[in-house]
């Protein structure tokens, strides 16, 4: 496996900090896959590194030197998603001035990335079916079908076959998907990673800062409901508001964790329990603003908003809806 004795290693410009033997493990099925072009289905916790995962894949893969395209399926209005994937002809509607090509095209002879799958809505989901199936498509508006050759990786937070279940989520699109499935550990699942990764983000801000014996401890015994991403939030403020050169435990805002307390039914010990903690904090911060707290938790509104619905707090913030 590429990269240098202390776990460094970058895919498509973006670093990675692999020293647990779990992660290890994961990277080494990374690279047997990525040589393959099966289809595959990452799923993990959100911030947990899936998209990292996916550059890894297209990095390994025998594609590595053609395009990479990525796109957040939540990111996109739903109205602009078929043109966005298809592209369109001009004049299609109201506003194509021109000629576009969709992110199939895009990717043609590459990998194509879309994160956050579980958020396309079935119209979509049929579309892409058929183009996995190697069926032609047309753009919007357009007369000639458009035959590609791309790699599909998807990701999600979800449980996509809960989804199929409850009929949110195709059945034969979720086996098409998931020929091959990964799972990323969560950041408490390999506390290895936990301080190399701090101290990585952490030189990132002031390579003059440095975490003491206290600090690293602290880091450790933190759950990280928010994974990766919570503790690049949590390294960057304490970088930012470090008043000397060691980051004490105390230097580090990551609130209280209580083992075993509930708060309105939900344990902190639970996944659920954690990520409703972190989303309330987020929310929090942010006055109640959904589209900053979104931005922070690295999720789109829309997710949030399902969120707030199914912890039973979009009442509370219905009037944060900006």
């Amino acid at each position: 496996m590429g990269g240098n004795n202390n776990g460094t290693q970058r895919f498509l410009g973006m670093p990675a900090i692999i020293c647990s033997e779990r992660m290890r493990e994961l990277m080494r099925m990374v690279e047997r896959v990525a040589m393959t072009n099966a289809t595959v289905l990452i799923t993990g916790d959100t911030g947990s590194g899936k998209e990292l995962v996916a550059r890894a894949l297209h990095h390994y893969s025998l594609r590595s030197s053609k395009p990479w395209v990525d796109v957040n399926c939540a990111a996109l209005p739903e109205h602009l998603i078929e043109s966005e994937l298809f592209g369109y002809e001009k004049g299609a509607f109201s506003g194509a001035d021109s000629t576009k090509q969709g992110l199939f095209e895009l990717a043609h002879g590459g990998t194509l990335f879309l994160d956050e799958i579980g958020e396309l809505d079935r119209k979509m989901q049929v579309k892409l079916l058929r183009v996995l199936d190697g069926t032609p498509y047309y753009r919007l508006g357009g007369v000639r079908k458009t035959s590609v050759d791309v790699r599909i990786l998807t990701a999600t937070n979800q449980d996509l076959e809960e989804a199929t279940r409850s009929g949110a989520f195709r059945r034969d699109l979720y086996h098409r998907l998931s020929h091959i499935q990964i799972r990323v550990p969560a950041l408490r699942e390999r506390v290895e990673d936990i301080v190399p990764l701090a101290e990585f983000f952490l030189h990132e801000h002031n390579p003059s800062l440095v975490f003491t014996r206290e600090g690293k401890e602290a880091l450790r015994a933190y759950s990280w409901p928010g994974n990766v991403r919570e503790l690049r939030n949590v390294v960057s403020k304490a970088a930012v508001l470090a008043e000397r050169e060691e980051i004490r435990a105390s230097d580090l805002p990551l609130g209280s964790q209580a083992p075993g307390t509930a708060e309105n039914g939900f344990p902190t010990g639970t996944l659920d329990g954690m990520e409703r903690q972190m989303i309330l904090r987020v929310l929090e911060q942010t006055g109640g603003h959904q589209q900053r707290a979104a931005e922070l938790l690295g999720i789109s509104r829309r997710t949030l908003s399902r969120k707030l619905k199914l912890y039973g707090m979009d009442e509370a913030y219905q009037n944060c809806m900006a």
